[in-house]
C-alpha cells in the first residue's frame, strides 16, 4: 500500500538504520545561491484574440517542507489526500500582470491571500481567466476578470484534480465544466489492522508483458483508497453566479471534454477490475458521450486493461477519440488495423474514422501504412478552416514519416501528402505548424485571413547551429516563404504569432552576453517592444565564453558538443573538463552527425545543473553527441559507440589546447547510466557523477528507452549494457544521487541501492547520496543545493588539482 505516511516510515527506517550517514544539506558556494535564488522568466500567456498577455510570475524553489505534503501513491498517480489534487512541486504565482499589446498599459492583479494560484485558462471570448487556487483544505476555482483586472472565488475547495484538470471552459464562455469530490463523500478509508488474507495475482497462460512502472497498486485497500480519491462529480459551474450543475453520476474520469456547441460531454470513464500492473490509463475504460443531462447519448468503445496490448503496440478499438474543431458534435479516432502489434507485418496500420452524430455511422478517412502518430490538436494532427485537417504517421523503426492533407468535408477525396522525410534529419525539419484557439477554444491551425497559408515555427537547424525561423506554407502546392529568422549572433524563438495575418509575433530572445527576455515584434515596421526586463544575476555569465565543436568518431561520424569555458578563463590557459552526457538513438549515421545547438545561449543555469562547474573553473561539455546507431539493433554495440565517441571528443579536446588532461564526466538519468557504463568500460575519466540513474537492465526486462526488444530475446545485450554486471571494472570514483520518491519508469531507488552494493562489494571509491521527498528530477531548495555542492566537491577532489594524466 501506498500511504503518504508509508513516506515518514521508509524516511526513519533510514534515520534509525543508518544514523550516522545522515548528514545536513550541504550549500554551494555563494555565487551559486546568488544565482538560483535570482527571480526567473514570466509565464507569457496571450489571450485568444493576441490582444492581452497575462504575465505569470512564479514563485521560486520550494523548500524541503513544501516537498513533505501528505502523498499517495496510487495507479500510477501522486495524489495529495489533503487537497484531494495532484501531489505537486510547483508553488503557485506570485505575481500576475495584465498587458495590453497595442498600448503597453499594464495592470497588476492583487492575489488571493492563503491560497496557491496555478493552471491559468484564458476562456474563449477572452474575457476571464481562470485558475486552481490551491489552500489547506482544497482546490478551488478562482476567475480574472480581464477587464476590471479583479478576481474572486467562484467555488468553494470542492474541485477534485487527481486524474487531471479540475475544470474546462465551455464554449459559451459563461460556464466552466468542473469534476468536484461528490457530496457527502464521508471519511477516506482505514487500512485493515489485520489482513483477511495474502493479495494474489493469476495469470492464464496468456502473454501479457509490459514495461516497468511506479506507484502502482498493491493491495485492496489502495484500491479503495484510489477509487475514494480518484471519484469526481461532473458539474457545470457559473463563473459569474457559482451556481453547479450537476451531470451525471459520479464516476473516475480521464476525459470529460465538451462538444464545440456545448451540448455534449466526451467522457472517458475508468471502471473494474483495477490492475496492480499497469497505470491508471490503462485500466479498463468506457468512451461514452453524455449530454448536459448527463444521460448516455452512444457508447463509442468498451476498453479492457491495456495489460494484454502489445508492449511495442498500442490498444485495439477505438483511441485518441476527439472533437472535431468548428463542427457542432464530429468525432475523430483511430483504430489499429494489425492488432496494435508494432512488430507483426502489416500493409497498414492504423486508420483514421470520422462519426457525426449520434456517432452510429463512422466514416473512414485514410488508413495509414506507419502508425499514427501524435494526438489531435498538436503533436501530429492539426485541423484547419473549411474541412481542413493533416495527419501524421510514423514508422519507429525507420524513423521515417509522413503528413497528409484531408478534407472532412470530401471524405472520399485522396488524401494529398505535405511531408515525406526522416524524423532523423533536423536539418530539413519544416518545422511544426502554428496553433490557436477558435471561438469554441479548440486548438487549430492558425491560417491566413484568405485561408490559403498557414504558418511553420522551427528550430532551424544546420552545420552551424540552430537559427529559429518563422515560415509560411502554401496549402495548395506546398510552397514556403520564410518571414522571420533568429539572427546570427542571438538565439531568438517564436513563442506565439498574435494575429492570422502573422504581424505581431512574441518572442524569447537571449544572446552571450543578454539573458533571456520577450519581445514584441512588429514583422512589418520591424519595430520590437521589450517586455520582460530579466536582470543578470551573475555579471560573471555574461563573459563565459562558448562554442560548438565538432570532430570525428574513428568510424567517421561527425560529432558535436558545446564547449563551455569557466568564467575566469584566460586565452591558452588548460583546464579540466566534465563532459555532461545522454546518449541518442540513431537508424542512420548522417542523422548522427548533424549538429545539435546553439553557441549564443546565454548561460543562466537553474536547478541542479552542471553549468555550475564553470563558476569553480571547469570547462563543460555538454551534451557531446554520443550515438548509437543502427535502428533497433543499435544497442548491440551501444558500449562500443559511446566509448568511441566520447574518446573522440577527449582527443579532439587535447588537440585544442583548451584541456589539461583531467577530465570528468556526468549524466542524469539515461546519462547516468551511460556515464557508468564509460567508467565501467574505459579509463578516459577520472571520476564521475550518476545522477537518478538505472543500472540492471534485467530490472527492466520489457524494453527501456528506445530498446524494443525483451531481456529473453537480447540477453547479452541486456547484460553487456548494464554498468551493474561490470561493477567489479568501476576502478575511477563515482557519486551516486537518487531521489527516494523517484516516479521515472526503470529508475526506481533500487537501482542505484542495488549499484551501490556491487561497488562497494568490489572495494570501489563510491558515495550513495539518497534525496528525501525528491522525485526523478530534484525540486526543493535545499536538494539542489546539496546537488550543486556535493558535485563540485567531488570533482575538485578527484578531478581538479590532480597530475596531468596521460593521454588516453
Amino acid at each position: 500500500m501506498k500511504r503518504f505516511l508509508s513516506l515518514f516510515i521508509a524516511f526513519g527506517v533510514l534515520l534509525s538504520s543508518a544514523a550516522a550517514a545522515q548528514e545536513p544539506y550541504k550549500k554551494p558556494p555563494e555565487i551559486v545561491q546568488r544565482i538560483l535564488d535570482a527571480p526567473r522568466l514570466p509565464a507569457v500567456i496571450p489571450s485568444p484574440d493576441g490582444r492581452i498577455l497575462l504575465l505569470a510570475q512564479s514563485r521560486g524553489m520550494p523548500t524541503i517542507a513544501d516537498l513533505a505534503q501528505p502523498l499517495l501513491r496510487l495507479a500510477g498517480l501522486r495524489i495529495n489526500p489533503q487537497t484531494n489534487g495532484p501531489y505537486t512541486t510547483f508553488g503557485g504565482y506570485i505575481a500576475l500582470t495584465l498587458r495590453d499589446v497595442a498600448t503597453g498599459r499594464e495592470v497588476s492583479v492583487e492575489l488571493p491571500a492563503g491560497v496557491r494560484l496555478s493552471s491559468a485558462s484564458w476562456s474563449p471570448d477572452g474575457r476571464s481567466i481562470a485558475f486552481d487556487a490551491t489552500g489547506e483544505q482544497g482546490i478551488a476555482l478562482w476567475v480574472l476578470d480581464v477587464a476590471s483586472g479583479t478576481g474572486r472565488s467562484v467555488t468553494p475547495p470542492i474541485l477534485n484534480g487527481t486524474t487531471g484538470n479540475t475544470c474546462t471552459w465551455m464554449p459559451n464562455s459563461r460556464e466552466m465544466l468542473c469534476r468536484l469530490v461528490p457530496a457527502g463523500r464521508g471519511p477516506a478509508p482505514q487500512a485493515p489492522r489485520v489482513p483477511i488474507g495474502p493479495i494474489v495475482q493469476r495469470n492464464q497462460g496468456r502473454a501479457a508483458p509490459v514495461r516497468t512502472y511506479q506507484d502502482l497498486l498493491e493491495s485492496p485497500y489502495d484500491e479503495q483508497l484510489f477509487e475514494y480519491y480518484a471519484t469526481a462529480q461532473l458539474a457545470l459551474v457559473d463563473v459569474n453566479t457559482g451556481q453547479q450543475r450537476p451531470i451525471g453520476r459520479p464516476a473516475i474520469f480521464l476525459d470529460s471534454d465538451p462538444s464545440p456547441d456545448g451540448n455534449m460531454i466526451l467522457v472517458t470513464r475508468v471502471v473494474k477490475p483495477f490492475s496492480y500492473m499497469v497505470p491508471v490509463s490503462d485500466f479498463p475504460q468506457e468512451i461514452e458521450v453524455w449530454s448536459l443531462a448527463g444521460e448516455k447519448v452512444a457508447t463509442l468503445a468498451s476498453l479492457p486493461s491495456g495489460e494484454t496490448s502489445p508492449v511495442d503496440g498500442v490498444r485495439t478499438g477505438p483511441r485518441s477519440v476527439r472533437w472535431v474543431p468548428g463542427r457542432p458534435a464530429t468525432l475523430m479516432y483511430v483504430e489499429a488495423l494489425d492488432g496494435g502489434d508494432n512488430r507483426r507485418p502489416a500493409k497498414e496500420r492504423d486508420r483514421v474514422m470520422l462519426a457525426d452524430a449520434p456517432f452510429s455511422q463512422p466514416v473512414e478517412l485514410i488508413r495509414l501504412e506507419y502508425r499514427f502518430s501524435g494526438g489531435f490538436g498538436g503533436g501530429g494532427t492539426y485541423f484547419g478552416r473549411d474541412g481542413l485537417v493533416m495527419v501524421t504517421e510514423t514508422d519507429r523503426r525507420t524513423r521515417h514519416t509522413r503528413t497528409w492533407k484531408l478534407d472532412l468535408d470530401e471524405p472520399g477525396r485522396a488524401p494529398q501528402l505535405v511531408w515525406d522525410r526522416s524524423a532523423e534529419d533536423r536539418y530539413s525539419d519544416p518545422g511544426q505548424p502554428v496553433l490557436k484557439r477558435d471561438a469554441a477554444g479548440f486548438a487549430v491551425l492558425r491560417q491566413s485571413p484568405d485561408g490559403r497559408w498557414i504558418y511553420l515555427e522551427g528550430d532551424g537547424a544546420s552545420p552551424q547551429g540552430e537559427r529559429p525561423f518563422l515560415d509560411r506554407m502554401n496549402l495548395q502546392n506546398g510552397r514556403t516563404e520564410r518571414l522571420w529568422q533568429s539572427s546570427a549572433n542571438a538565439y531568438e524563438v517564436v513563442t506565439q504569432v498574435l494575429d492570422d495575418a502573422a504581424r505581431t509575433i512574441l518572442t524569447r530572445r537571449e544572446t552571450r552576453a543578454d539573458p533571456p527576455n520577450y519581445f514584441l515584434r512588429d514583422l512589418r515596421s520591424r519595430r520590437e517592444t521589450q517586455i520582460t526586463r530579466l536582470e543578470n544575476p551573475a555579471p560573471e555569465l555574461s563573459s563565459v565564453r562558448r562554442e560548438l565543436v565538432t570532430y570525428r568518431r574513428a568510424d567517421g561520424v561527425q560529432l558535436s558538443g558545446t564547449l563551455y569555458y569557466p568564467t575566469d578563463y584566460k586565452e591558452g590557459q588548460k583546464v579540466p573538463v566534465i563532459f555532461w552526457v545522454y546518449p541518442r538513438e540513431f537508424a542512420s549515421a548522417d542523422a548522427a552527425s548533424q549538429v545539435v545547438g546553439n553557441p549564443n545561449r546565454f548561460v543562466l543555469p537553474s536547478g541542479a545543473s552542471h553549468l555550475f562547474l564553470l563558476t569553480q573553473g571547469y570547462a563543460v561539455l555538454d551534451n557531446p553527441t554520443l550515438p548509437v546507431i543502427g535502428g533497433d539493433t543499435a544497442n548491440n554495440t551501444y558500449v562500443e559507440q559511446t566509448v568511441a565517441g566520447a574518446k573522440a571528443a577527449v582527443d579532439h579536446l587535447l588537440s585544442m589546447g583548451v584541456a589539461d588532461g583531467n577530465f570528468g564526466v556526468g549524466g542524469h538519468s539515461y546519462g547516468a547510466f551511460t556515464t557508468a557504463n564509460l567508467l565501467a568500460h574505459s579509463d578516459l575519466f577520472k571520476a564521475g557523477v550518476a545522477r537518478s540513474g538505472a543500472y540492471n537492465r534485467t530490472l527492466t526486462p520489457f524494453g527501456f528507452q528506445n530498446e524494443r526488444r525483451t531481456f529473453w530475446e537480447a540477453r547479452d545485450v541486456y547484460m553487456r549494457m548494464s554498468p551493474f554486471s561490470y561493477a567489479d571494472k568501476v576502478n575511477e570514483p563515482i557519486l551516486l544521487i537518487h531521489g527516494m520518491n523517484d516516479n521515472n519508469s526503470g529508475t526506481f531507488p533500487i537501482q542505484s541501492e542495488r549499484f551501490y552494493h556491487a561497488l562497494k562489494g568490489h572495494g570501489a571509491t563510491v558515495e550513495y547520496v539518497q534525496l528525501p521527498f525528491e522525485s526523478h528530477g530534484y525540486a526543493a531548495r535545499e536538494s539542489v543545493m546539496d546537488v550543486v555542492a556535493r558535485m563540485i566537491e567531488w570533482y575538485d577532489k578527484y578531478v581538479k588539482g590532480k597530475a596531468t594524466a596521460a593521454t588516453p
